[in-house]
């Protein structure tokens, strides 16, 4: 009877190895994932107060843990596993369309909201790094700025970080998760169409503009 106890348990073993086999074929994360994919998905929900753990792309308990709260808030499967839903709710590619997790946006300007968010916001707080890019769209949609992503921070003078150079450092982590949060439309700028720094503001012009918030070192105004 013991043999066959043992024999079971071997069986059951081997299915759940090759279940987490398959999975991990499929390319889902879950424990015992390690990589890029991991790290985000670890990043964003940190930004998003669900997990506390080390951002270091290793999928264990905690970052189980974390997808399963973030699964039970938008009601879906709670199986602590990042299969497409979880990655598309998250804003992660899903390997179904490339473009769905920028909000229809191009992997182009998905790159050069990032470098502009890193650029004119690195160091500021998360949802002052959203905000920065927030206002770049919301000038795509405004009648007296350029109707594309790189007309907006191409336009002469509309950036210091263009001139400065500052633009072509590298890009930092969080203004990836930052862009692709404002491309799928989280605005925490409350509609700005400028920003400013009040310490280093060298316009006169840009103190005439309402003010809407300020997040961090940054004035948001309409």
């Amino acid at each position: 009877m013991k043999k066959l106890y043992k024999y079971i348990a071997v069986i059951l073993c081997f299915v759940l190895v090759s279940f987490s086999f398959i999975i991990n074929v499929k390319g889902y994360s879950t424990v015992g994932s390690r990589g890029n994919e991991v790290r985000n998905i670890q990043q964003r929900l940190k930004n998003w107060g669900y997990y506390t753990g080390a951002v270091d792309g290793i999928y264990g308990t905690k970052t189980k843990a974390a997808v399963i709260k973030f699964q039970k808030k938008h009601k879906i499967t709670a199986d602590g596993v990042c299969g497409p839903k979880t990655l598309e709710l998250i804003g992660l590619p899903t390997g179904k369309n490339p473009s769905s997790s920028n909000g229809g946006y191009s992997s182009s300007d998905y790159q050069l909201l990032a470098r502009l968010i890193s650029a004119e916001a690195r160091g500021e707080p998360y949802i002052g790094q959203v905000a920065v890019g927030a206002v770049v769209l919301n000038r795509v949609e405004h009648p007296s700025f350029p109707n594309s992503v790189s007309g907006v921070i191409y336009q002469k003078n509309a950036f210091t970080c263009i001139n400065d150079g500052q633009f072509n450092k590298p890009i930092a982590d969080s203004a990836y998760s930052a862009a692709r949060d404002a491309l799928n439309g989280m605005d925490p700028s409350g509609g700005a169409i400028y920003y400013f720094n009040p310490s280093t503001a060298t316009s006169k012009w840009i103190w005439s503009r309402p003010l809407i918030k300020t997040i961090g070192r940054h004035r948001f105004c309409s």
